[in-house]
């Protein structure tokens, strides 16, 4: 099995067809908790991966699958590349976990609803997410356009172009498609292709992994020598991982009110279901350790970072940020100011796949101490959120700069 090389992420409001989507593409339906199946939305990141193909004698988008064989004409198709998807919740209270998944996103899919009017408060939010985190490369995949007449369907479209003018996305393919249908499936692969390459990595570097997610796979009842260690998952940014290295992750855990780095050993890697001898940098990977499966479960080890030992930058208990922040609340039916920040305010930071809450000390110099500390490093940039009513609503971002470090 051919290890993914990209990491594509699904944006956007909830209950536009995100996770349909991925499964149009994929085969795969992220939504596995019974929480994510009674409620009918996904609450926790979602992964499936897939490969793609473009069949020799068909022309046009028709040539562009997922499958060995051209669903055309029946001819064996070319494999492409393999790719990972990240689907993301669109709900407005799971914005932290949107954010700690575009982390890891090499480009993405911004999908959008036809039935609905166009920005939803997510699709603004999501894209300015994009936008502060430098995603660059998008394809606006309009969905649902089997719900509504072709009228509605081109004023529809009309209002994503007016909405993404003067954005990040401004540039971008609009992909008209059903993907309960898997209707322009092959359209939307063949843009996807033209507009989101493989970003080019070193392998030669120290690696690097930020963490999305990490479990205990024993079940309950097993007997102490069946005992396998944790699992920890997410995307291999830089250099190279082996069955048998040994890692170190930052911050680490808990012990006597301080954070101290853990050091364990891998012992298998796993990507697309298989197993792999080494990992290169590109798609999602899980990696079996020798770690006590209770320091992973439900996703406890979330936002740490992994590398070789003694390469890692020291966990930060402080930072002070550059910050921007934004003219007004993005997604908001009112037109809502962002005020400067205050002096002991609260706000919600994500820095990689970290989500920490930062206390401000002194607003004009952007100093804040952390309640959970993160393995940063200078100019490295943090999206920074401020709580409306019950909600945390992405207000701007900060960049980091060198002058604090400590983790006491």
């Amino acid at each position: 099995m051919v290890q993914s090389e990209i990491n594509i992420g699904l944006i956007g409001h909830v209950d536009h067809g995100k996770t349909t989507l991925t499964k149009s593409l994929s085969g795969i339906w992220t939504d596995r908790h019974s929480e994510e199946i009674r409620r009918g939305i996904s609450i926790r990141l979602g992964y499936a991966d897939c490969s793609f193909y473009k069949c020799p004698n068909c022309k046009g988008p028709e040539c562009y699958c997922t499958s060995e064989r051209c669903p055309g004409c029946a001819e064996k198709a070319e494999f492409i590349r393999r790719v990972s998807f990240v689907d993301s919740p669109g709900h407005e209270t799971l914005m932290a976990t949107m954010l700690s998944g575009a982390a890891i996103m090499d480009g993405a899919l911004l999908v959008i609803a036809a039935n609905e009017p166009c920005p939803q408060p997510q699709t603004a939010e999501h894209l300015m997410a994009l936008e502060i985190l430098g995603v660059k490369n998008i394809v606006i995949a309009q969905n649902k356009i089997d719900l509504v007449s072709r009228e509605a369907a081109k004023k529809n479209y009309n209002e994503i172009k007016e909405f993404i003018k003067g954005t990040i996305a401004e540039k971008s393919p609009i992909i008209p498609i059903a993907a309960h249908y898997n209707a322009n499936i092959d359209v939307l692969i063949q843009a996807i292709e033209d507009k989101i390459p493989t970003p080019e990595r070193d392998p030669r570097k120290n690696p690097r992994m930020m963490i999305a997610r990490s479990f205990d796979i024993n079940k309950p009842g097993t007997k102490p020598d069946g005992i396998k260690g944790g699992i920890i998952g997410g995307s291999l940014i830089q250099g190279r991982l082996r069955v048998g290295d040994e890692i170190e992750l930052s911050p680490g855990v808990k012990k006597k009110n301080v954070y101290r780095p853990i050091k364990t050993k891998i012992v298998s890697l796993i990507a697309g279901g298989s197993e792999l001898n080494d990992a290169n940098p590109g798609g999602l990977i899980a990696i079996g350790t020798k770690l006590d499966p209770s320091l992973t479960k439900s996703d406890n080890l979330l936002g740490n970072v992994i590398g070789k030992p003694g390469t890692l930058p020291e966990a930060r208990s402080k930072l002070t940020l550059r910050v921007n922040l934004l003219k007004r609340l993005i997604g908001s039916k009112d037109e809502v100011g962002i005020s400067p920040l205050q002096k002991g305010e609260a706000l919600m930071l994500s820095a990689g796949s970290a989500v920490t809450v930062g206390i401000v000390t002194d607003p004009k110099k952007g100093r804040m101490e952390l309640k959970l500390p993160v393995c940063v490093e200078e100019n490295d940039l943090v999206a920074i959120s401020r709580r409306f009513g019950a909600r945390w609503r992405l207000i701007g971002y900060g960049t980091i700069k060198g002058d604090e470090n400590s983790n006491t």
